[in-house]
C-alpha cells in the first residue's frame, strides 16, 4: 500500500487547523484502485494537476504571514502542493509555494490576490509542466562503462570490427547484438496530435517524448521520438523502411487520416518488423478489454449485441474491426453526416465506403438518434456533446456507454447516470478510464521478445483478453471493469499472450527457449 498526504488549504480562514488526507490505495492486480477522501472541501480536489504553478515569494518575518498567504491562496480557489525554503535570513525568507490551478486565467487570479498584500514580493512565477519540459524529458546513457584503454578497445574500435563482421554474416544477430531487441521507433508528422489537430513536428516533439517515457516506464521498452518534416505519405513510408534496421518496431504516432491507414498498410508490407499505429489499435485493445468485463456485468454476450460508433475515423474504424474480430455481428457507424451504410453517399471517402460494406447488416439510416435506438454498447470517438443523454434513455436495458472524447466527452457520465449500466471515458477523473497506456508497452514488449515481423489481429486480441483477465471477476463492478494504468501486472500479462500468439501464428522468430548463438572462441 503507498500513501500520499497532501496538505489543501481550505477555503476558510482558519488554514492552520484544517489538514485533508487524500489517501491512495495502488492496485497491485489483487486489489481494485480506491480513494478516501476525508470530510472538507471535496471541491477542491477538481484542479488539473497538469497546470501546476510554483511562486517564488520573499516576506519579513511575523507570526501568521505564511498563513495570511495560504488564506488567500485558497479564497482565489487554489490548491497547495507544497511550501519549501529558498533562502532565510535575519531580514526575511524567501519560500517557493506550489499551487495547483484550473487554466491560465486561475493562475492569475491567485497571483494577483498574493501580490495585493502589503509586505509581499512575488519575486517569480513559474509553470512546473513547462519546467518538467525544460531540455525534454529524454536522455541517451550509456549501459557499459568506459573508464579505460581496454574498455575503450572493446566498446569502439577495434574489437566492434568483430562484431559487426559477425552480424554482417547474418543480420539476424543484430537482434541479440544491438540495442534492436529493446528499440522502438516512435514516428509521427504532427498532423494529428492529441486534440491540438496538425501543430507541425516540432510540437509534437513533447509528446513523442512523453510516449517514449511511458514505453520505458510501463514496458521497459527504450523508444525515440522521430518527427519528420513531410505529409506526403510514401516519404513516411520511405523514412521508417530506412530506419528499419536499428529498430525492433515502428509506433506510428498522431498521423492524420486517412493518411494513416495507407502509411500503415504499406509499411507492414515494405519492413520486417512490426508496424503499429497506437491511435488506431492500442484504443481498440483496450476498449475490447473493457466491454468484456462490461458485458459480463450486464449478462450479454458480444455476438448478440448490437454497437453504434460515432465517429469512424482511424480509432473509430479500429475499435470496429476488433470488436467484430471479437464477435460482434451487428455493428453500426455514424460520422457527421450520418449513419454509414453501404450504397450511400460517403463523400469520396474509400475508407467509409469499405466500412459500410463491412458494416450495418440491418442498412439502417439516419442520424445517431436513429442509430442509438435498441443498441447495447455505444462507443464515442468524435466530440464533445455529439450524443444527448434521452438517447442513451433510448438504448436497450442496460445500455453500456464508452464516451470517449477529450477533454469533453461525447456526453457527460452524469447526465446519463441513470440510463446507463455502465460508463467509461478517456478521462483519469470518472471511473474506467479508456487509455492506450495499459496496452501499446505490453504489446511491443511482447512482440520485441518475440523478435516477431508483424502485430497481427491475434496478437491484439490476445492482448484484449490479458487486459480484462487483470480485473479479479470478484471485484468486477460497474466502476471497475479495467485495470488501473499504474498496475505494472497489467504490460506483464499482456507480453506473456502478446509471445504466445505471436508463436502461434508464425510471426514469432525467436524460439520460445532461445540458444546462445555467440561465435565459438
Amino acid at each position: 500500500m503507498h500513501e500520499t498526504r497532501f496538505q489543501l488549504a481550505p477555503a476558510g480562514p482558519a488554514v492552520n487547523a484544517a489538514l485533508y488526507n487524500l489517501h491512495i490505495k495502488e492496485e497491485t492486480g489483487r486489489g481494485r484502485f480506491s480513494k478516501v477522501v476525508s470530510a472538507g472541501n471535496l471541491g477542491m480536489i477538481t484542479h488539473q494537476s497538469s497546470y501546476t504553478i510554483t511562486m517564488r515569494i520573499s516576506g519579513p518575518h511575523g507570526i501568521g504571514l505564511i498563513h495570511r498567504i495560504l488564506g488567500e491562496i485558497a479564497a482565489a480557489g487554489g490548491m497547495m502542493g507544497a511550501i519549501d525554503v529558498a533562502e532565510i535570513d535575519s531580514s526575511g525568507w524567501v519560500r517557493d509555494f506550489t499551487v495547483h490551478c484550473n487554466d491560465p486565467e486561475h493562475e492569475k487570479r491567485i497571483t494577483e490576490a498574493v501580490r495585493a498584500m502589503p509586505g509581499i514580493h512575488v519575486l517569480a512565477v513559474s509553470d512546473e509542466t513547462f519546467r518538467m519540459h525544460l531540455g525534454g524529458k529524454l536522455t541517451v546513457e550509456s549501459k557499459l562503462p568506459i573508464h579505460n584503454r581496454a574498455q575503450l578497445s572493446m566498446a569502439y574500435t577495434p574489437g566492434v570490427g568483430r562484431v559487426s563482421r559477425y552480424i554482417a554474416d547474418d543480420p539476424q544477430r543484430a537482434w541479440s547484438l544491438t540495442i534492436k531487441a529493446h528499440t522502438v521507433a516512435v514516428v509521427s508528422d504532427g498532423s494529428a496530435v492529441l486534440g491540438l489537430g496538425d501543430i507541425g513536428p516540432e510540437a509534437a516533439m513533447p509528446v513523442m517524448e512523453g510516449k517514449a517515457q511511458l514505453f520505458k516506464e510501463f514496458g521497459g521498452v527504450d523508444a525515440f521520438p522521430l518527427c519528420v518534416n513531410t505529409r506526403d505519405p510514401e516519404e513516411i513510408i520511405r523514412f521508417c523502411e530506412l530506419i528499419a534496421p536499428t529498430f525492433g518496431g515502428i509506433n506510428l504516432e498522431d498521423i492524420s487520416a486517412p493518411r494513416c491507414f495507407q502509411i500503415e498498410r504499406e509499411l507492414k508490407r515494405r519492413v520486417d518488423i512490426p508496424v503499429f499505429h497506437d491511435d488506431q489499435h492500442g484504443t481498440a485493445v483496450v476498449l475490447l478489454a473493457a466491454a468484456k468485463n462490461a458485458l459480463k456485468l450486464v449478462g450479454k454476450e458480444m455476438q448478440d449485441i448490437r454497437v453504434v460508433v460515432v465517429g469512424v475515423g482511424a480509432a473509430g474504424v479500429a475499435c470496429s474491426k476488433m470488436m467484430m474480430a471479437a464477435g460482434v455481428r451487428d455493428l453500426v457507424g455514424v460520422d457527421r453526416h450520418g449513419i454509414i451504410c453501404e450504397g450511400a453517399d460517403c463523400h469520396g471517402s474509400a475508407v467509409h465506403e469499405e466500412f459500410g460494406r463491412a458494416t450495418n447488416p440491418r442498412r439502417i439510416e439516419g442520424s445517431i438518434e436513429e442509430a442509438l435506438r435498441g443498441a447495447d454498447l455505444l462507443v464515442g470517438l468524435s466530440s464533445a456533446g455529439a450524443v444527448r443523454p434521452e438517447w442513451v434513455r433510448n438504448m436497450a436495458k442496460d445500455p453500456i456507454v464508452f464516451t470517449m472524447a477529450n477533454p469533453v466527452p461525447e456526453v457527460m457520465p452524469e447526465e446519463i447516470e441513470e440510463y446507463a449500466a455502465v460508463v467509461a471515458t478517456g478521462r483519469s477523473d470518472y471511473p474506467n478510464q479508456i487509455n492506450n497506456v495499459l496496452a501499446f508497452p505490453g504489446i511491443f514488449r511482447g512482440a520485441l521478445d518475440a523478435h516477431a515481423t508483424d502485430i497481427n489481429e491475434e496478437m491484439k486480441l490476445a492482448a484484449a483478453e490479458a487486459i480484462a483477465a487483470c480485473v479479479d471477476p470478484k471485484r468486477l463492478s460497474r466502476d471497475y471493469i479495467i485495470p488501473s494504468l499504474f498496475n505494472k501486472h497489467v504490460a506483464r500479462e499482456v507480453t506473456r499472450a502478446v509471445v504466445h500468439a505471436a508463436h502461434e501464428t508464425g510471426v514469432a522468430q525467436r524460439r520460445r527457449k532461445p540458444t546462445q548463438i555467440m561465435p565459438k572462441v
